[in-house]
């Protein structure tokens, strides 16, 4: 059996780098504090007994770019460096939330900075001699806008202004694209977003009209990249390459009831959820977050793993499956211990503890023959 055409294994990890300011103007940095950032080459490395060859991780735009036009890759080589020694594919994420505190996400100039600063990491990537690159130019373009642009949860703490700022992260990841593209013609670009589903949990047409709205959303910024929406943004088809799917337990809900959990009557099988997906798009899928915490990790991962063999069963087009993240991290809100990756907290020398069941159930998805053809 091969394996997977885009990436080097099916399995891939998924190291958290969320860098966004808080609505309290606390800067979050997710590689520094799940230790990743200082013990690389030892989380790299732990890959190697599970068979994962694959890995999704990000560069720090606010680190690098502490002033305009000025790029200090010190944070970011010891990861680049790290996954090239060791043989690590890495879907790199250009923007995950993070942007440096000079900069008006509203302007113009964020579109041409971000351009720029992408076509700066691919020329630094060639000259370390990875000229084959996957990127995630900017992540979950519709979660951003909800919770930057229309509830004020973190940067830029607008509110009301969601469809706006969606606009201008299209047009950044589309600058970003063409830019790479000049340096690096084969690079693949992995659009990741939200995959959800929503019903009214009522039978009165309004909630009902409202809900689906609310679940058509989720497409809008897939369909604006590929120039079916506003047009005049630059979106065409080609700048939608492989679409990423992030899926979590809580990805469902009803508008008058709450969360619908797996087991409610209501909740959706993934496997449908990622056909339409496919449907629509024509485009190959990578399942690129996925994960639970706790307990619920090894029979969460069981049934996402069942629901991929039936996607691929209805001919949809799976890449891989990401566990994100991969390492236990502080909250976002309060620092709360979440247990929610393969291996635990770093100690002073950067061993970590495996959570086992999770550890040992990868190790047998990633030798499913099913899985990896």
């Amino acid at each position: 059996m091969s394996e997977s055409r885009l990436f080097s294994s099916f399995v891939m990890a998924g190291y958290e780098c969320s860098s966004q300011r808080r609505g309290d103007g606390r800067r979050l940095d997710l590689q520094a504090s799940s230790g990743h950032a200082k013990w690389v080459s030892q989380d790299y490395g732990r890959l190697a007994e599970l068979g994962i060859k694959c890995a999704r991780d990000g560069l720090r735009w606010h680190l690098i770019e502490t002033r305009p036009g000025h790029y200090d890759w010190r944070s970011f080589l010891p990861l680049l460096q790290a996954a090239r020694d060791q043989g690590i594919q890495v879907v790199w994420d250009l923007c995950h939330y993070g942007y440096p505190d000079d900069l008006d996400i509203w302007r113009p100039a964020f579109v041409e900075r971000f351009a720029r600063f992408a076509g700066a990491a691919a020329r630094l990537m060639v000259e370390e001699g990875i000229t084959a690159v996957t990127y995630s130019p900017v992540n979950e373009i519709s979660f951003w806008s909800w919770a930057g642009g229309e509830v004020g949860y973190f940067n830029p703490g607008a509110r009301g202004r969601g469809q706006e700022l969606k606009h201008q992260l299209v047009r950044a990841s589309i600058a970003a694209i063409d830019t790479i593209r000049a340096h690096m013609p084969d690079a693949r670009f992995v659009q990741c977003e939200p995959l959800i589903h929503v019903i009214a949990g009522t039978q009165r047409a309004g909630d009902i009209s409202r809900a689906e709205g609310y679940r058509l959303a989720q497409f809008e910024a897939w369909d604006l990249l590929a120039g079916r929406q506003w047009p005049g943004l630059g979106g065409r088809e080609a700048y939608l390459d492989v679409i990423g799917a992030n899926f979590y337990p809580q990805n469902q809900w009803a508008l008058s009831a709450g969360k619908i959990l797996r087991g409610d009557a209501d909740f959706r099988p993934l496997a449908g959820m990622l056909a339409e997906v496919h449907q629509r798009y024509r485009r190959p899928v990578l399942l690129s977050e996925t994960g639970a915490e706790g307990d619920e990790r090894v029979p969460w991962l069981d049934y996402v793993a069942t629901q991929l063999a039936a996607a691929r069963a209805r001919g949809v087009c799976i890449e891989g499956l990401c566990w994100y993240p991969f390492l236990d991290y502080p909250g976002w809100d309060d620092d709360r211990y979440c247990p929610a990756g393969v291996f635990g907290y770093a100690d002073g020398e950067g061993s970590r503890a495996s959570f086992h069941p999770l550890h040992q159930a990868l190790q047998a998805l990633g030798r499913n023959p099913e899985l990896r053809r």
